[in-house]
């Protein structure tokens, strides 16, 4: 047996173990004094929930998971973390509970539905949605919470698996200030980055607008990179122009060198849920009554990807829309 085991992110489970038992002290001893919560849940263990679980155990917290999948159960268990067959089993034994979960629908039911969190009421609980969701999802489940003695706050995150497992992630945050000060230590062993944006609800709306970004700036980067190519002009010669100058993003200075111009297309995050967070920036749209020329273009051409790039490939794909071929039909 090899003296270290890697995760399937690439992290080194030994090395991460190593820096949990440094960093204990920082963390855990602070947040335990003032609030006495030593205990956090995660439900959803997917490669973002298990991140931050192990990045809560490695900050001296004690977790407790549980997960719909038994395959994703078992794995969590074989780091170390405590996995639990039922979410009445994370609430009863968490302060607060840390959702981890794909879309709107399903943190409702985990919340709200049959064998739910409300279903087993903890009065003083915090929920801590780090999904990206529909703001108005959220301000519903927080009535509901707050009719059984518990609070949630919308917290989503940016910085995919590795800022997961690394605590490196940002999270933008939406909660009273009392919930945010309460949650802040947990929040810390978690991410490197935390914008309070305002009340319950402000969080998810913050990152439907940093996703919906992101998709636009994909969609012109990769044009703009055939654009450069068709001129005869080096690919890489001018994203160095344009990160150069006031052109530049994110997109152009991380993703493309990171998993687009070296083929990797790695990034842990899929085309499928990018769509759903672009169909959410619609949604919110409409919501409010605005007419978006732009986001309705954006939108429709990740809508069209579909017929040609998978649900399962990674979300930097769409910079090669209109030069696949159409997927076969099912």
């Amino acid at each position: 047996m090899p003296c270290s085991q890697r995760n399937s992110t690439g992290v080194d489970i030994d090395e991460l173990k190593g820096r949990r038992e440094d960093s204990c002290h920082r963390h855990a001893t602070p947040f335990t004094r003032r609030y006495g919560m030593k205990t956090i849940g995660i439900i959803g263990l997917g490669n973002m929930g298990r991140g931050m679980a192990l990045s809560l155990q490695r900050g001296g917290y004690e977790v407790v998971g549980t997960d719909a999948a038994s395959a994703v159960r078992a794995q969590l268990a074989a780091d170390g973390i405590r996995v639990v067959d039922s979410i009445g089993e994370v609430v009863a034994a968490a302060e607060m509970v840390v959702l981890s979960l794909p879309t709107a629908a399903i943190v409702s039911e985990v919340v709200a539905g049959a064998g739910g969190i409300i279903d087993h009421a903890k009065p003083g609980l915090i929920v801590v949605d780090t999904s990206t969701s529909h703001p108005d999802t959220t301000r519903d489940l927080a009535a509901r919470l707050q009719a059984a003695g518990m609070r949630i706050i919308d917290a989503p995150v940016s910085g995919g698996p590795r800022g997961a497992i690394n605590a490196t992630m940002t999270m933008v945050i939406g909660a009273s200030d009392e919930d945010f000060a309460q949650a802040q230590p947990v929040l810390q062993a978690m991410s490197a980055k935390r914008v309070h944006v305002g009340p319950v609800g402000a969080g998810h709306v913050a990152k439907i607008a940093n996703n919906l970004l992101a998709a636009a700036h994909l969609l012109v980067a990769g044009e703009v990179t055939r654009l450069a190519a068709a001129a005869g002009v080096p690919v890489e010669q001018v994203l160095q122009g344009v990160n150069a100058g006031s052109g530049r993003s994110f997109v152009t200075e991380h993703n493309f060198p990171t998993w687009v111009m070296n083929g990797k297309f790695d990034s842990g995050f899929t085309m499928q849920l990018m769509r759903k967070d672009v169909r959410l920036a619609q949604e919110l749209t409409a919501g409010v009554g605005l007419d978006l020329p732009l986001t309705r273009r954006v939108a429709e051409l990740w809508a069209q990807s579909a017929d040609s790039i998978g649900d399962a490939e990674d979300f930097n794909r769409i910079v090669e829309l209109g030069t696949r071929n159409a997927l076969a039909a099912a």
